[in-house]
Order: structure tokens, then C-alpha cells, then sequence
């Protein structure tokens, strides 16, 4: 289980296949306390740690499925070395809740459609797969790379559905946010409660 809340940034060092894909990410945690089979959420995407190592800077390495390659955006843009990932350690017990419950377990991908600078914070309008709009709520929370976020707005265009979020200059310094654009596919998690409750819906 995660939060939402960045703890570091990330980078792909290097990308390859043993079987699964394989990548090496360059971090700024102590690695001397990632355990291996820790589990690491890196853009949003629950992944196990099965090395860790110092040189040339701290890193772990994590397998990426073929199942998890399809579903996110790793298979849609793809990572190579110097890609930037917004990383978060797992929620230990005690921990302060200051995002969402996030599982790690991404639905899909979401496209940015719109960026628009707003009083010194920016908006950003993304459109979700069709099958997963329904579970997005106005005042909601949605995981987008694994950023816990507050959902400003929906709307559901004839063009399809589309919903906001407001990135604050802090959110962009401490997470990839920043250099996010209009075009970018983002990984997307629903919260689990809307998920509950549709589906508590439908056996009403």
C-alpha cells in the first residue's frame, strides 16, 4: 500500500530483458534500507526490489511483467535511460496518511489533453479510458503516476470524458510533474472506494 506522496525522483540507469523486462533505477534513498523484495512504487506501478547496489549512485532493480508492460504506460512510451520516475516507498504501519490509499496497481493509462498555468499553479485536463471515467468524482481522489491528487472538475464531452487537476509549484518541484506536456499518457489508479461502491451499485 502506498499514499500518493512522492518521496523522491527517480531515474532509469538502465533497461533490459531476463525473461521479463528489467530495469535499474538510479534514487536518492539510503538503499542499505530497501530490503530485497521490497516493494517500490515507481510512476505509480507497485514493483519489487530484487537488487540493490552504490555505484556510480544508490539504485535498485525491479521485473516488470509483461501483464504490467500492457496495462501501463511503460509499454505505451516506453522507459530508457534518463527517463524520470516519481518514487514512493511502501506505507509502513504508523505512517501519516496525508494522500489516498493507493494500491500500486494501475488501471490504465490517462492522456493529458490540456496544461494551463493558473495563478501561479497549473491545471491539467486528462482524459481516462472510457471504462474507468465513472469512478471519477468531482472532489474525488485519483493516483496519476502515482501522485495522489484532488479531482477539480469532470466533464463528460461528446468527445469523451474528461476531468482536472491543479498541480501547486511545490507538487511540481518534488515530483516529474514539472516537465509533464500535452500528449503525455500517465499512468491511472481510480480510488478503491468509488471502485466499491460502483460495484456495490450494480448488486443493488
Amino acid at each position: 500500500m502506498f499514499t500518493g506522496l512522492i518521496s523522491d525522483i527517480g531515474e532509469v540507469l538502465e533497461v533490459g530483458r531476463k525473461g521479463d523486462l528489467r530495469a535499474r533505477i538510479g534514487c536518492n534513498y539510503d538503499v542499505a534500507t530497501i530490503q530485497r523484495g521490497a516493494s517500490i512504487a515507481c510512476d505509480g506501478v507497485c514493483l519489487t526490489a530484487i537488487a540493490t547496489g552504490t555505484d556510480p549512485r544508490p539504485w535498485f532493480d525491479v521485473e516488470i511483467s509483461a501483464e504490467t508492460v500492457a496495462r501501463t504506460n511503460i509499454g505505451q512510451t516506453g522507459w530508457v535511460p534518463g527517463t524520470r520516475l516519481n518514487l514512493e516507498r511502501s506505507l509502513r504501519v504508523g505512517d501519516e496518511l496525508g494522500g489516498h490509499i493507493v494500491s500500486g496497481h494501475v488501471d490504465g493509462t490517462a492522456e493529458v489533453i490540456e496544461r494551463e498555468e493558473v495563478d501561479g499553479s497549473t491545471r491539467f485536463t486528462v482524459a481516462p479510458p472510457v471504462a474507468l471515467a465513472r469512478f471519477i468524482a468531482e472532489k474525488g481522489s485519483v493516483a496519476l503516476n502515482g501522485t495522489s491528487l484532488t479531482v477539480n472538475a469532470v466533464r463528460d464531452d461528446p468527445d469523451g470524458p474528461s476531468f482536472d487537476v491543479n498541480l501547486i509549484p511545490h507538487s511540481k518541484a518534488v515530483t516529474t510533474w514539472g516537465t509533464v506536456a500535452v500528449g503525455d499518457l500517465l499512468n491511472i489508479e481510480v480510488d478503491t472506494m468509488a471502485r466499491y461502491v460502483a460495484r456495490l451499485a450494480q448488486t443493488l
